[in-house]
């Protein structure tokens, strides 16, 4: 069965929306209806590397699986590659790819070859070409040489490049990456970043899904924002910090901050968000985004006054700030393409 005629995006959502019914209670037992994703519309080109990011809840993964034929949409379509999910679902899992975090779906007694040949098996990749495309994966995800080793003993960041290449056995053209380096370390998080781009440069067509800001920013062509179910903005990351382009934003690191400290520094004029992250210096690192124009310095550091500082400068607002101001309230102004 070809491609339909005329089917250009890759991924195309329109209304999509899932919900669920959740039931509590014993003695008098009551029905909830939970609205996963509430009207999701978006269009993924092919060979785009698009980027679906959002907190906790806010509906990623069932889009995912809705789009991957995993759970059927409660309303709205979805196409990819020109296949309905819901009327043509073989077709659809044909062409694809799912990799997700975690260490589930892999089998830990078995050496990363015979789980990449059990996968090849499943997928119906023809015995004379299985061979050849496990070793082409190994070398492609940079496992070559240990491939015979049993998986229990792979690290995070192995098990993730393992992952890949069993998502990429049956060579789809689409390839849904939910959360990859979740719980890798930095180098590990590095070589999946430099393995995603090689697959995009290849022509694989991407949707991501991850929490960190900085992953995204380096490795997306455009990024959709979903929060309590609902697509909030979809822009490229240069248009996405655009629209907090014009903010102040202040890191101060600190030794014996306190949350009246913290409360503070909200309280003032002109200040957006306050975030502390530890350091390893047993400090904590403030980042401080405030209005445009608005003097936050001399106000920050009279708060912080009598407390060990370490450092103070100021930077250019990044895609993490432009994420907090979305999903945090109405007042960002974006440039960007709003859904």
């Amino acid at each position: 069965m070809g491609l339909p005629h005329g089917a250009n995006p890759a991924i195309e959502a329109v209304n999509l929306s899932r919900s669920y019914q959740i039931r509590s209670g014993w003695l008098r037992p009551r029905t909830k209806t939970i609205d996963a994703v509430r009207g999701v519309s978006f269009t993924i080109e092919r060979g785009e590397l698009f980027g679906l990011l959002g907190p906790n809840g806010a509906g990623k993964t069932t889009t995912i699986k809705m789009l991957n034929t995993l759970l059927l949409p409660t309303d709205g379509t979805a196409r990819v590659l020109g296949f309905d999910v819901t009327e043509h679902p073989v077709e659809v899992r044909r062409r694809i790819g799912y990799v997700f975090g975690g260490d589930k779906g892999l089998y830990d007694r078995l050496s990363a070859l015979d789980n990449l040949r059990y996968f090849a098996e499943l997928y119906g990749v023809e015995a004379a070409r299985q061979l050849p495309r496990i070793h082409e994966l190994l070398e492609l995800v940079g496992l070559s040489g240990r491939e015979r080793e049993r998986v229990e003993g792979y690290s995070r960041g192995m098990r993730q490049r393992l992952h890949i290449a069993r998502g990429l056995l049956h060579e789809p053209e689409v390839l849904f990456l939910d959360e990859p380096s979740i719980g890798v370390d930095p180098v590990a998080a590095r070589a999946l970043r430099e393995t995603v781009e090689g697959l995009n440069a290849q022509g694989v067509t991407i949707l991501l899904t991850t929490h960190y800001m900085a992953e995204a920013d380096e490795l997306c062509d455009r990024i959709a924002v979903i929060a309590d179910g609902v697509i909030q903005v979809i822009g490229t990351p240069e248009a996405l910090k655009s629209g907090v382009a014009a903010d102040t934003v202040v890191e101060i690191e600190v030794a014996g901050l306190t949350g009246e400290h913290e409360a503070s520094l909200r309280a003032l004029s002109g200040v957006l968000w306050v975030e502390a992250e530890k350091t390893e210096a047993q400090a904590c690192l403030l980042t401080i985004r405030a209005k445009a124009g608005a003097d936050i310095y001399s106000a920050a550091l009279g708060i912080l006054a009598g407390l060990h500082i370490v450092r103070v400068s100021g930077r250019e607002p990044s895609l993490e700030d432009a994420y907090v101001a979305i999903v945090g309230g109405p007042a960002y102004r974006a440039s960007a393409e709003t859904p």
